[in-house]
């Protein structure tokens, strides 16, 4: 490109930069939202603390304790477990990590019968001064 026009050459480097930008910050969201799902990922495979139920013909299943992240029986609840990471036309970016599974908010939150196990806020917690600093590493905050 050749500009002899040293506005059209800033509006140019001015669009450049903002794609640049755009670009970085999608970069980063997409690394901090897979380390939270890394996170809940790993935080569901840990073995339980609490209740051990019989189940016939199965082995028994050690349940989590309250408080504790849910325990894995058959993976469902991990399997079940995706990102999403959306650009807004308004220019923000979005990071997601979303369980699926029908029981994942009574699992969160708990329920009337039963103490929370929670496993999103947590990771989310587990990895936010690191994400901080990948925002800040790469110059979009301060």
């Amino acid at each position: 490109m050749k500009f002899t026009d040293p506005k059209k050459l800033q509006a140019h480097l001015d669009k450049r930069g903002t794609t640049i930008a755009k670009k970085n910050v999608v970069t980063v969201v997409t690394r901090a939202t897979m380390m939270v799902e890394r996170t809940v990922q790993e935080s569901i495979k840990q073995k339980g603390t609490g209740r051990t139920y019989s189940r016939a013909g199965l082995p028994p299943h050690i349940a989590s304790a309250a408080g504790e992240p849910p325990a894995t029986d058959e993976g469902f609840l991990g399997q079940n477990i995706t990102m999403n990471v959306t650009s807004k036309p308004d220019g923000s970016v979005v990071g997601q990590v979303i369980s699926a599974s029908p029981y994942s908010k009574a699992l969160e939150y708990g329920t009337v019968n039963m103490q929370p196990r929670p496993f999103m806020h947590p990771a989310f917690q587990k990895n936010k001064n690191k994400i901080f600093n990948l925002f800040k590493k790469q110059g979009i905050i301060k």
